[in-house]
């Protein structure tokens, strides 16, 4: 008699949390292990994230781990396919990996959490929200966003009687062109950097590559495309970048720390190296969007950075999405922004980095945002990449139209590998 009370103790128990596992009992606590990648976020940060996430949500613990970009790739696939003890229940990526793993049902799909609780308002940088997505479905969670800004020689730019920043392409060219001048270089951009030209390309209405029927093919022949190449050819003959190399060979930060440099296009971050090797810069450097081929309205540029997915094999998701749900809210990612000086995941956040100069340059320019084309075939160009080769071939005087369609036929091939 007394096992069969006991019993029905322990069934009407189950009925409310399980057996054995009551409110406020330690069989309940439950483990939510992250990957984050290393130098995305302070261990300050991770620290004070933590501490307010398991106060606030009783029952469940953090375990975050910090991963290597180097053969990152691999690591989660295998995670995503295999699943084990300490497998990840929530995995930052590449904005632009997403397809890649989505396309193989490994991730859980976050539409309704997104449209509902994430993102009512539509305000998500399309730069992260959109490589977030896998057909009609939000696989991705826009964490931050990085892109390129032009920093800039303050005291360069007031030798040249350069007062304000340029505002349009045709001015930065007129700009640029007086920074050209007494061995300064007016820009230093290399031929090869890959990134800035496709933000030009889009900002001329241009794309790298379309999909048409089902079938990605490239589009740096198309008669935009090729304007915003030839705004690259002539930004780039305003200094004395190779033609034949990208923009780590030599390292930019490297070049302009010389002193001779105007103005480079790259993330704000940059201006750290660039101090560390020339101190005496302190003080000296501005940033400004890139420029548009409008006023009042920043040009288009690659956005670098980072979503959030869960594991389709995680058997904690509803714990998974309630961590994401933190990191990606209002409080922490702008917490998140200041403290790294990234830009937050919303075009509405921007004023919380307004008074941090390349920060709010970068945020301007974050919200003409844009990713490479959102197909899981995309590595595969980039490993190959002939949008570099195309970009030499122009600079040195080769038919652009010819060269363009080439590399598009290239580009096509890539992201086909299954027609012959």
């Amino acid at each position: 008699m007394r096992r069969r009370l006991l019993a029905l103790v322990c069934v009407s128990a189950a009925l409310l949390s399980g057996c054995g596992v009551l409110p406020g009992g330690e069989a309940e606590r439950r483990t939510v292990t992250v990957w984050l990648m290393r130098h995305s976020a302070s261990q300050e940060f991770l620290d004070r994230f933590t501490e307010d996430f398991e106060r606030t949500h009783s029952g469940l613990e953090l375990d975050i781990r910090i991963q290597e970009w180097t053969g990152i790739g691999e690591k989660v696939q295998r995670a995503l396919d295999g699943g084990s003890q300490g497998a990840p229940d929530v995995i930052e990526v590449g904005n632009t990996q997403v397809a890649q793993y989505a396309e193989g049902g490994d991730l859980h799909e976050l539409t309704l959490e997104a449209v509902r609780d994430w993102d009512p308002d539509k305000a998500w940088l399309p730069g992260l929200a959109e490589p977030g997505r896998w057909g009609t479905s939000q696989y991705g969670i826009p964490w931050y966003a990085a892109n390129r800004v032009v920093i800039h020689r303050k005291d360069l730019f007031r030798q040249a009687g350069i007062t304000a920043p340029p505002k349009t392409q045709a001015e930065w060219l007129t700009v640029t062109e007086k920074l050209d001048t007494g061995g300064n270089q007016g820009i230093y951009l290399a031929g090869q950097d890959w990134y800035t030209l496709a933000g030009f390309i889009w900002e001329a209405g241009g794309e790298l590559a379309e999909e048409r029927g089902g079938v990605w093919r490239g589009a740096l022949d198309s008669e935009k495309a090729l304007r915003g190449m030839d705004f690259y050819r002539r930004l780039q003959a305003l200094g004395d970048g190779p033609v034949d190399a990208d923009e780590e060979h030599p390292p930019q930060a490297e070049v302009f720390a010389r002193g001779d440099v105007a103005q480079i296009v790259a993330v704000p971050g940059l201006a750290r190296a660039i101090l560390q090797q020339n101190p005496e810069l302190k003080g000296k450097l501005g940033y400004f969007p890139v420029p548009g081929i409008t006023a009042g309205e920043p040009g288009a540029v690659f956005t670098g950075g980072s979503d959030l997915v869960v594991p389709a094999n995680t058997d904690v998701k509803d714990a998974a999405v309630e961590v994401v749900s933190a990191l990606a809210g209002e409080k922490w990612n702008t917490e998140l922004a200041r403290t790294m000086d990234y830009v937050p995941n919303k075009t509405t956040l921007a004023d919380a980095v307004a008074g941090q100069e390349a920060v709010a340059a970068m945020a301007a320019g974050a919200a003409q945002g844009r990713a490479t084309p959102i197909t899981p075939n995309w590595g595969a160009v980039e490993a190959d990449n002939p949008i570099k080769e195309y970009m030499t071939k122009v600079l040195t005087g080769a038919d652009p139209a010819a060269e363009a369609e080439r590399a598009s036929r290239r580009i096509t091939e890539a992201l086909n590998p299954d027609v012959q």
